[in-house]
């Protein structure tokens, strides 16, 4: 494989299959391609041109327009007999979408798109997928049962999961189990974690509207400022985390934006605060959302004002089913070794919805990490790159799986 071009990817050496570091120069040029060509919500119509037709080629079956732009292929190995299901099901998931972000790298592979960015490593997570799909389907002979690939649109916050699962994803394509990784900054390059039960934190959104009345900076006292109410409702929803839930649960509350006004001479109308709330267990979600809803009420009414509270439920907590993951983890250390495992992996508070999939089909989500240490930098910034190094090994990680799972006895 060529070395990183990002010179803040060091180089990492965990086990790869020959299979795929014979095709791994070709892969890194197709993550590199993904990335210079990103694709919003809904829009992924190039990149799941290319998945499909690389898929195709492949000799997968093909099947397009789930989620809007979603992509799955199936691979049917060993004996079928008139058609029928004979063996275990698996499905393995990607992500396709990117964030409206201006990317700032600098990279030769730099998004070729402003404002758009895949600055969370779904280009990484879709190239690491096809990878293992090329040298899957070469050894279809092998192994028996059917193999799902999952190629979904609209993760960033626009319900691409959710969409797949309701227009029947698993009812097309039935899985017993479900895999899916998360490329993971912060964490040593390669190195894989694994954890049961919570993994991500659940994602909810609170728009809250502050309504006052409009009125002349100069003579404040014939108007109500939204933009005072929204200040004192700013702190004391702080007081929910720090005061009202238990210490030993997880709970975030985070104002991200503050819209209002135009002019520092004019009190305007409203004030509009976009909340993001995080948390791990259903009973602290639903406080938060009774509890923040309850704060931005009272705080209006003391200040003679109105508050307008639009609550949305995204995406629940990433729950991973016990055998899945102890399943995960053993072909993780029979594959990589114990030194390639992060030990005692503790739950993120990033959020994701495969959740809605893992609701659906018991599964593992994992994370591999994508580097550490000066020059890297956490997704959603516009400087991050996805490791390259990561492709290889974790394309050979998704085949040991899948030969595992689907192993001919």
């Amino acid at each position: 494989m060529a070395a990183p071009l990002n010179p803040v990817h060091a180089e990492i050496h965990p086990p790869v299959l020959p299979e795929v570091a014979a095709v791994a120069d070709e892969m890194l040029a197709l993550r590199h391609d993904l990335h210079a060509h990103p694709e919003l919500a809904y829009e992924e119509h190039r990149t799941g041109d290319i998945v499909a037709a690389r898929l195709a080629e492949w000799g997968y079956e093909v099947h397009r327009g789930l989620g809007d732009t979603g992509v799955v292929g199936t691979l049917r190995c060993g004996d079928h007999s008139n058609g029928k299901h004979i063996g275990k099901r698996l499905g393995l998931r990607a992500d396709m979408d990117a964030l409206p972000i201006r990317e700032t790298t600098g990279l030769s592979y730099a998004s070729r798109h402003d404002g758009k960015m895949h600055a969370c490593g779904h280009d990484g997570h879709t190239a690491t997928l096809l990878a293992a799909a090329r040298v899957l389907a070469g050894r279809k002979n092998q192994l028996q049962g059917t193999l799902n690939l999952i190629f979904q649109p609209a993760e960033e916050g626009h319900g691409g999961a959710q969409k797949m699962v309701e227009q029947g994803l698993f009812e097309l394509f039935p899985c017993d189990a479900l895999y899916a990784f998360h490329n993971e900054p912060g964490y040593p390059a390669g190195q894989f974690g694994f954890r049961p039960g919570v993994m991500y934190s659940s994602s909810d959104t609170a728009i809250i509207t502050i309504r006052g009345k409009g009125g002349h900076g100069a003579m404040p006292h014939v108007a109500v400022d939204p933009i005072v109410v929204a200040s004192h409702l700013v702190l004391a929803l702080q007081t929910i985390r720090s005061r009202e839930i238990d210490p030993n649960d997880m709970a975030v509350v985070t104002i991200g934006a503050i819209h209002a006004g135009d002019a520092p001479n004019v009190i305007p109308e409203t004030c509009e605060l976009r909340v993001t709330i995080r948390a791990r267990c259903p009973e602290v979600r639903q406080q938060l959302r009774e509890r923040i809803t309850a704060m931005a009420h009272a705080q209006a009414a003391v200040h003679r004002a109105t508050a307008e509270v639009d609550y949305k439920w995204r995406y629940p907590p990433v729950m991973n089913d016990k055998a899945a993951t102890e399943f995960a983890v053993e072909v993780a250390r029979e594959f990589l070794g114990e030194e390639w495992l992060i030990p005692d992996l503790q739950p993120l508070q990033a959020s994701d919805d495969f959740a809605i999939m893992l609701n659906e089909v018991p599964g593992n989500y994992f994370i591999v990490g994508n580097g550490m240490g000066e020059g890297g930098c956490m997704v959603h910034n516009a400087a991050y790159d996805f490791n390259d190094n990561l492709l290889p090994v974790t394309a050979s990680y998704w085949v040991k799986l899948a030969e595992s799972y689907l192993r001919r006895d």
